[in-house]
């Protein structure tokens, strides 16, 4: 048997295998950004004028522009909350939520995700509580940014209080003395609703689960209606102050 032949053989197929695999790579690295920049032109929602005057200081909140997104500091002191925005939603649409959320006690670090994806960047809550020295964290989101909270906290329980879920659900299972808040409105029609009934066996012993009669989906941010949602009865900032007060209500 001729093993020199056999070793060029196996050389040979060895290298075309290492070649398509660099092929395969390439075309994924290609195609990906393509594909995200195609999602996010069918998908995707700009704050509006609401959104923007949020943004603006106040005497009981500075809102500050970081690398990481937006910080609301408000009176609180020991406690602040880490929020992901929701797929193809800029996260300057939740201003109005979090400079009122800040103005009743509780800072609020906003992120900005790459090509407004929180699934691209789900371990950033980690980056940006390593900067401040509040004692009690709580990571939240709104619809995929909240699930991307839930499962950065399902990894990172001994690090935080609880989550903040908005027309969201955890995914696995929360540390068991975590607190969880979870808010969706009743016409809410992009929520999975049966999945979010499913996701009951992943919830910690301290749950709040607060449905806003008349909310949908959206309203949790200013952005315009969203596709596929249901129309709310009540306005946006009624939903947006119902919310805060649960949470207040709800945070230890």
């Amino acid at each position: 048997m001729d093993h020199g032949r056999n070793d060029g053989l196996k050389q040979k197929a060895g290298g075309r295998m290492r070649k398509k695999v660099k092929w395969i790579i390439l075309a994924v690295c290609l195609l990906f950004p393509a594909a995200a920049l195609l999602w996010q032109g069918t998908c995707y929602y700009d704050a509006d004028a609401k959104a923007e005057e949020a943004l603006a200081s106040d005497s009981a909140v500075t809102v500050t522009r970081t690398d990481y997104g937006w910080y609301f500091d408000g009176p609180a002191e020991d406690r602040a909350l880490v929020f992901y925005p929701g797929a193809g939603v800029e996260e300057t649409a939740y201003a109005p939520l979090l400079h009122l959320l800040a103005g009743r006690e509780m800072d609020v670090c906003l992120v900005k995700m790459p090509l407004r994806l929180a699934v691209l960047g789900k371990d950033r809550a980690g980056e940006v509580m390593g900067r401040y020295d509040y004692s009690r964290w709580y990571a939240g989101g709104h619809s995929l940014g909240g699930a991307m909270a839930a499962s950065f906290a399902a990894e990172h329980g001994e690090e935080l209080e609880g989550v903040l879920l908005l027309a969201a659900y955890p995914t696995e299972p929360l540390d068991p003395d975590m607190t969880e808040i979870l808010i969706y409105g009743s016409e809410d029609k992009v929520l999975n609703m049966q999945r979010l009934e499913e996701s009951g066996q992943y919830a910690p012993e301290h749950l709040r689960e607060h449905v806003i009669k008349g909310g949908n989906h959206a309203q949790f941010g200013s952005y315009g209606d969203q596709k596929g949602d249901g129309k709310a009865s009540l306005c946006m900032e009624e939903q947006i102050e119902e919310a805060v007060e649960v949470i207040r209500g709800a945070v230890r």
